[in-house]
């Protein structure tokens, strides 16, 4: 089950190269997991996999000439399926080094993005506030611009990568202009960063800090008042590629349960040869299948214009995430005591599988968006 028969089969060496990854992270996938730290050794297997080139383009140090969201999609439908934090990991990679590529400077390139494809450098992506999670207009971060000198200041929550990161994306309020976005060094006076709290399916995460942060003029990304579209670009790629991670976790969830429905025998027979049994099994292969399908529709059409085709990225997103959810809770089910031991596969399934539907886009405000897209499609 689970072969990307549909793919092309240039992509053999990128699956390839995550699944001798995703062996390598087994052994510590359990440790990995549960650490809100950044592991040292998950670290290292991915910065040795060459797999963040994928991430960037090829004349700054990537694989291919532009990012792949099909590329992306199939190493994170892989490791997610072994390593929840190797899977952000190396996602991150990307969230926080996209906007650069979109819309940053040649000079920004030339500095970053060879760091980030090689792994001497971690990237993150400051959005969300205290009081700005999804409604990104509400973002309270203020930016001052004078004498060709920029000052930021507020506070960013729950940023992953915050306190590892070498630099941070920072969307602020410039003024009457809009929203802005700067690229701030990790090791900017002003700048300071703390552990968020802990959540149940433990993260990388911390709050970002600024206080009178003075930076250059040419840290900004792209125009004045434009950053929304960077981070829009990027939320178009990399929604594609969480529900990639969806469809990995929930594929991992229903081999648990089929093995363990196959072996185990109830009322005189195997568990997967009981009608409900077999219904529950039988709804979560045709939910896996059909995420799997749309996630790479979505991640076809963000390779070639991610802005025009967000709404497919939503849709994937959301119809994964949920789904993984379903899948989830069915196997759990199917398996009983056995799929509540914890640390187990399941178990560790069952807490990652939460957090999907709400990071990254949560799923009503995605509904919102996909409704507006559709009413303004039909005539």
């Amino acid at each position: 089950m689970g072969a990307l028969t549909l793919l092309d089969p240039a992509y053999e060496g990128v699956r390839q190269a995550a699944h001798d990854a995703a062996k390598k992270l087994a052994a510590i996938a359990i440790e990995a997991d549960n650490s809100s730290g950044l592991h040292p050794e998950v670290y290292s297997i991915l910065r040795g996999s060459g797999l963040w080139e994928l991430v960037v383009p090829a004349a700054y140090g990537g694989r291919n000439e532009s990012v792949d969201p099909v590329a992306i999609c199939i190493v994170r439908e892989i490791l997610m399926g072994v390593c929840s934090a190797a899977d952000s990991l190396f996602a991150l990679q990307g969230i926080g080094s996209f906007a650069i590529t979109m819309a940053g400077t040649d000079a920004q390139r030339r500095e970053w993005l060879p760091k980030v494809a090689s792994g001497e450098v971690l990237a993150a992506l400051a959005l969300s506030e205290p009081l700005a999670g999804s409604d990104l207009k509400n973002v309270s971060t203020r930016a001052q611009l004078a004498d060709g000198r920029i000052t930021l200041n507020g506070h960013k929550s729950f940023i992953s990568n915050a306190g590892v990161a070498g630099y941070y994306i920072v969307l602020a309020q410039e003024g009457d202009v809009g929203l802005s976005a700067f690229l701030v060094p990790a090791d900017t006076p002003g700048l300071t960063t703390e552990p968020s709290p802990e959540l149940g399916a433990p993260h990388l995460l911390g709050d970002v800090h600024l206080v009178d942060v003075t930076l250059p003029e040419s840290a900004r990304i792209g125009a004045p008042g434009e950053g929304l579209k960077p981070v829009l670009a990027t939320l178009a790629v990399f929604r594609a590629s969480v529900a990639a991670a969806a469809v990995g976790l929930a594929q991992v969830a229903l081999e648990e349960a089929t093995r363990h429905a196959r072996s185990r025998e109830q009322f005189g027979r195997p568990l997967i040869r009981l009608g409900p049994v077999a219904g529950l099994l039988a709804d979560a292969w045709v939910d896996v299948e059909s995420a799997r399908l749309l996630t790479y529709r979505a991640a076809e059409l963000a390779r070639t214009d991610p802005l025009a085709h967000l709404e497919y990225s939503s849709m994937a997103k959301l119809a994964a995430t949920e789904a993984c959810t379903r899948v989830v809770d069915r196997c759990v089910q199917v398996c009983g005591r056995w799929g509540l031991i914890k640390d187990s596969r399941l178990e560790r399934c069952q807490r990652q599988a939460r957090p999907m539907r709400i990071y990254e886009g949560a799923s009503e405000v995605l509904r919102l968006g996909i409704a507006r897209q559709l009413a303004h499609e039909v005539s």
